[in-house]
């Protein structure tokens, strides 16, 4: 297992920990920045690149699953390498296939850099966020978890969508990932400056490779599924059935193999015994899709709906930065300073998330960025109360010997969670556009005396500015269609915003009777800890 040389008295003030922290937080913004790079530049890229969708889809795929494989077996590897020397390859690793993406439009190569940028980024959320408890005393961690989640949470949510917008109005998709390497460069350069008291290397054991390659199987298969599915219509199509049913199979599989591994292998089954970081484990899956989820809508509406630009939808999340950086700085004073439980910040967090969400599905076709700026801000500022006290709470009674373990695990439920709430919100606007078109064309048959009125407005519009009267009927009727297209767009992503402030409707409930199960079954486990054993009381009874 990993043992950890304690860190000095110092540390906390002494330069080497401040340039520590500084080099993982830019470390996780290289991160940030290539796993957004698809949410805006994928018109760009597939012209660039001549991609099928089919094709294209190996970019989000490949850099997805490897990710999440990446957060599984980090643990593994620091326990065989040196954790900052691990994170200083992983750094120089994603900055040099960023540097090569960024000169290539061959898409077997693209797809190649993806897979070494997601097992790269994997690798450097996990070791960074490890390293920041194992060198820092338990009392400074709000603070820095909160600077840590400012990289790893915040930039890809809010900053990076913004820097990507700018750089495909101003230049092309290809500075995005230049954009990573003089970020990645300073990462390592600060973290090579860093000579601070790390976790040191134990290698106990050979790797388990048949837990990885079964563990790589199943999430490659349940990232298709879940990234694709929408797409092929579910399980109408063989294709998603198949991968689902061994997606699944491999991971029971897993499973299994890891109970009869002992604690020998990439899923420590010892953090379960911890009643806070099953709860906030369990937590991640909803708030992942909380946090994916509306950071899916909102561009898209604004793009989709809106007629954003990329840059406008950029933009648009942006201010509400500064209000998760605020709310991750109020609660981490609270937790730190005032001593406020982790859990009290929960309930608000919530709240918040999901009054913005019953807000924005209030949005319609002529909404702008000031109409929807006040719901906007409000997610922000409920987002950073969430993931700070859930952070907390997972790993704030780990100790060093499944801290990593337990930190992939919780970002791979996070991720796991995000992919099927983006999944099951793209599933629910399709059919709603579907089902609201054919209810909305129903009502508009041609005798209807306002289908009439409009169409007749509309052309003599058209017949005034020049067209003929044959082509103008034509033309209102096409534009009438396109309203009728627009509207229900619109009625579906309002469906969806709602659904987001419903999963925590329902969520919520189920989440406080589970942490009264998990509290009342480690107080049973407790009180059976502290009662004797009869043997032993016979043995006091005879001394006696």
């Amino acid at each position: 297992m990993m043992t950890v040389r304690t860190a000095t008295p110092s540390l906390a003030t002494s330069t080497t920990g401040a340039l520590l922290v500084a080099g993982i937080v830019l470390a996780t913004l290289t991160e940030a920045i290539a796993s957004t790079v698809l949410s805006l530049g994928r018109g760009d890229i597939t012209g660039d690149t001549y991609a099928t969708p089919d094709e294209f889809a190996g970019l989000d795929i490949g850099y997805t699953a490897l990710k999440l494989i990446g957060f599984m077996t980090a643990s593994s590897l620091m326990n065989r390498i040196h954790p900052l020397s691990l994170i200083i390859g992983s750094t120089l690793a994603m900055g040099l296939a960023c540097g090569i993406a960024a000169i290539t439009t061959q898409l077997d190569l693209l797809v190649a850099l993806r897979t070494i940028q997601g097992f790269s980024g994997g690798i450097m959320l996990v070791g960074g966020q490890a390293i920041i408890f194992l060198a820092y005393p338990r009392s400074r961690q709000p603070i820095l978890q909160a600077l840590f989640a400012m990289g790893s949470v915040v930039a890809p949510a809010t900053i990076a969508p913004a820097l990507q917008g700018w750089l495909l109005d101003s230049q092309s998709w290809t500075w995005i990932f230049f954009s990573v390497v003089p970020v990645a460069l300073t990462a390592a350069g600060l973290l090579l400056f860093a000579d601070v008291a790390v976790p040191a290397k134990t290698a106990h054991g050979a790797f388990d490779w048949l837990g990885f390659c079964l563990i790589s199987v199943a999430l490659f298969c349940l990232t298709y599924v879940f990234s694709q599915g929408s797409r092929w219509d579910w399980f109408e199509e063989a294709r998603i059935l198949w991968l689902t049913v061994i997606g699944a199979a491999t991971l029971l599989v897993f499973l299994g193999q890891q109970v009869l591994a002992k604690g020998r292998g990439l899923l420590d089954f010892s953090l379960f015994k911890s009643e806070d970081f099953s709860f906030a484990f369990i937590v991640s899956f909803v708030a992942g899709a909380a946090l994916f989820g509306s950071a899916f809508l909102i561009p898209a509406f604004a793009v989709s709906v809106l007629a954003f630009t990329p840059l406008d939808a950029g933009l648009l999340l942006l201010p509400s930065g500064a209000l998760f950086i605020g709310a991750l700085l109020i609660a981490a004073f609270l937790i730190q300073v005032r001593h406020v439980p982790p859990f009290a910040t929960v309930p608000f967090g919530i709240l918040m998330i999901m009054l913005a969400m019953w807000m924005l599905s209030g949005s319609t076709s002529e909404s702008g960025a000031d109409d929807m700026m006040a719901a906007i801000l409000l997610r922000g500022f409920g987002l950073g109360f969430l993931f700070l006290s859930i952070t907390l709470i997972a790993f704030g009674k780990l100790d060093s010997r499944n801290l990593a373990s337990g930190i992939g695990l919780f970002n791979t439920g996070r991720q796991l969670g995000g992919l099927l709430g983006v999944a099951a919100l793209q599933t629910l606007i399709d059919h709603n556009v579907a089902a609201n078109v054919a209810v909305l064309g129903a009502n508009l048959t041609a005798g209807r005396a306002a289908v009439i009125e409009r169409l007749t407005t509309m052309a003599a519009m058209l017949t005034a500015k020049g067209m003929d009267a044959a082509a103008a009927g034509r033309a209102a009727a096409s534009l009438l269609g396109r309203a009728v297209a627009s509207q229900s767009t619109v009625i579906a992503f309002d469906t969806a915003f709602n659904a987001v402030a419903l999963l925590f409707v329902i969520a919520a409930p189920v989440l406080v009777a589970i942490k009264v199960g998990l509290s009342r079954h480690a107080k049973r486990r407790a009180a059976r800890t502290l009662q004797p054993r009869p043997a032993t009381v016979g043995i006091k009874q005879a001394q006696l």
